[in-house]
């Protein structure tokens, strides 16, 4: 990877930091405090919330009959999805520790704090936990497979992809052949000491 592309990674990476920063001093103006994994708002701000909050009958009147409709579709794929999560876990718990890649964190992923939100009656916030449960999840996978694929076969493809994960940013060129099996180690000794890492921290 040349100097250029390097310098570019590295642009993205301080932007992404400062944009965590900016992120961070918007919430402190929503004032709210996080204890733990419970989130609570100033009085006024809570009061606030209270007044703006739909009630279940009033917001069951104004739900699209669509809706209605899909729900069950929709709902039906938790069954799938903690499938997938139950088999992921068991893959890398067993895998990852003999290929030397520290297992990704579970609880990094999944964040489930919008029951704590006033303004929200109890089925928007069974919506919107289901929602972070499915998107968290997708996350936690997409790190599994990410580290999987850079043990495996740290190679970009010759068509653009869409939504590729971060690590792809650092992998082999297609069609980049030379020493490709003492580049592949390169990329395997890396992911050990990211594990080391982390279990140094």
């Amino acid at each position: 990877m040349n100097s250029r592309i390097h310098q570019i990674l590295d642009q993205i990476t301080a932007l992404e930091a400062e944009l965590q920063v900016a992120i961070e001093h918007q919430e402190e103006r929503l004032r709210y405090t996080i204890e733990g994994k419970r989130v609570t708002f100033e009085q006024a701000i809570k009061e606030t919330h209270l007044k703006v909050k739909t009630g279940v009958f009033h917001w069951l009147t104004t739900v699209r009959p669509q809706n209605f409709l899909t729900a069950p579709i929709i709902y039906g794929m938790i069954f799938p999805l903690i499938l997938l999560d139950l088999c992921a876990s068991l893959y890398q718990m067993s895998c990852f520790p003999i290929y030397g890649i520290g297992r990704v964190k579970r609880a990094d992923y999944f964040v489930m704090d919008h029951q704590h939100l006033a303004y929200l009656n109890i089925i928007e916030k069974v919506d919107c936990m289901y929602c972070s449960y499915t998107v968290g999840l997708l996350a936690y996978m997409t790190e599994i497979t990410s580290r999987t694929e850079q043990y495996f076969c740290p190679i970009k493809h010759a068509h653009k992809v869409l939504g590729a994960h971060q690590r792809y940013a650092h992998f082999l060129n297609y069609g980049e052949a030379d020493n490709l099996q003492e580049k592949i180690k390169e990329f395997r000794k890396r992911i050990a000491k990211e594990s080391e890492n982390c279990t140094n921290s």
